[in-house]
């Protein structure tokens, strides 16, 4: 059989044996037929909130959140179609705030595309920058006692409006609602305390859940810190229409959208699997390594201990190289070398909780990567480089013999497999 795996652009055609291998895809959800209707209608009926235009007056100063480059928000429709509905409200009261968390900042370019050249021309657009300590406010403590800071624009507007699109998150149980602030627009060290290695080892802190997640709870806290909000958020599906709209109260509105996601993402299986292939979702979550750990995380939900994960991730900025992530991976001469570091009492780097839940991957299978990666780059963060998938897994299945079976994730992360 012939599946086309989410890479890049364009996707991935690859071959399996047809007998062996067992596909797993989310639920479709068509597009929905009016979606800038479905989107003024959510304003105007949220759940859990006063109708948005009802909670704001003309003086307010109003904080619009959008995602970054590395999440597949359609905010060309919708941060232009809120502004619409927004209209009237003097514009200098308005200010879109980059939700980058860690990530590098976005170009004058891609702001255009992302949110089209007429709201960059005609709005205040900020990239957040979690190591500028001007432009970032103290809301008190995390759980773990580090300063939870957060952008001034967000902390000092009358309404803070968090927009963004929920999909299962590997960590943090669901992405969306109160990521949208934290660690959207937080601080580095509130933001490496949150991800420490201590909740990301924390069995709770995985797919589909929140509640009792430490490192949700925590985030959650400091997200309702930061004053009134009003959630925006979005359920896609593979072709980046809208399936739903969640608006209103940060928390019950994304709860009430977490729940419509895990009816069509999650997918039970009665096996576990020799061999799993796997993504991250295309085009943009598979930019770069970094992004790509979610879906080598999704893949080992249902590979066998000792068994072969292979992750398809196009990686067209690299790991990236020179980041963080790359540092840490190439400073362990191990998986096992590197956890044994994270687990070094006041041991703290940016990006470790990638690193770490790489390392914990590999610790139960091996793991390859097919990618635009050079080889030597790919073995120096501890990876092998799989320069043909169909021959990889063919071989692979004759050598563990006729009972042996693939499980293929075509979309990455939007799908989370769980054992039954």
């Amino acid at each position: 059989m012939f599946v086309s795996l989410a890479y890049g652009n364009s996707g991935l055609k690859t071959e399996f044996p047809d007998s062996r291998t067992t596909v797993i895809e989310p639920t479709h959800a068509a597009g929905l037929a009016a979606e800038r209707t479905a989107v003024e209608e959510a304003l105007t009926r949220p759940i859990g909130s006063l109708p948005l235009r009802k909670r704001i007056r003309p003086s307010d100063r109003i904080c619009i959140l959008f995602t970054d480059l590395t999440r597949a928000t359609p905010n060309e429709r919708l941060i232009p179609w809120l502004l619409e509905h927004l209209k009237g409200h003097p514009a200098d009261n308005l200010v879109l705030l980059n939700q980058l968390g860690t990530h590098r900042p976005n170009t004058p370019e891609e702001l255009e595309r992302m949110l089209t050249p007429e709201v960059v021309r005609n709005y205040r657009v900020v990239n957040h920058d979690c190591q500028d300590a001007d432009a970032l406010l103290p809301l008190g403590t995390t759980r773990g006692g580090a300063p939870a800071l957060i952008h001034r624009l967000a902390v000092e507007a009358d309404l803070r409006i968090v927009t963004g699109f929920i999909e299962p998150h590997f960590f943090a149980g669901f992405s969306g609602g109160p990521k949208g602030i934290m660690p959207g627009v937080a601080g580095l060290e509130t933001i490496m305390n949150n991800h420490g290695a201590r909740n990301i080892g924390d069995p709770q802190a995985t797919f589909g859940v929140t509640e009792g997640n430490p490192l949700w709870e925590d985030l959650k806290e400091i997200a309702l810190r930061t004053g009134p909000s009003f959630l925006l958020n979005v359920t896609l599906n593979l072709d980046r229409e809208i399936t739903g709209v969640f608006a209103g109260d940060l928390i019950e509105a994304h709860r009430t959208g977490c729940r419509f996601v895990k009816s069509s993402a999650m997918q039970r299986v009665d096996r576990l699997f020799d061999i799993v292939v796997t993504t991250n979702s295309g085009y943009p979550l598979d930019l770069n390594l970094y992004q790509g750990v979610k879906g080598m995380s999704a893949g080992a939900r249902i590979v066998k201990e000792g068994g072969l994960l292979i992750l398809a991730c196009e990686c067209r900025e690299g790991i990236p190289g020179g980041s963080p992530l790359e540092d840490l991976l190439r400073s362990a001469g191990s998986p096992e070398e590197l956890l044994a570091l994270l687990a070094t009492p006041g041991f703290v780097k940016p990006e470790q909780w990638q690193a770490q839940i790489q390392a914990l991957v590999q610790r139960r299978a091996e793991v390859m990567i097919y990618s635009r990666l050079e080889a030597e780059n790919v073995r120096r963060v501890h990876l092998e480089p799989c320069s043909n998938i169909t021959e990889t897994v063919i071989r692979r299945l004759q050598e563990l013999g006729p009972g042996a079976r693939v499980a293929v994730l075509p979309q990455g992360p939007l799908t989370i497999p769980y054992l039954d």
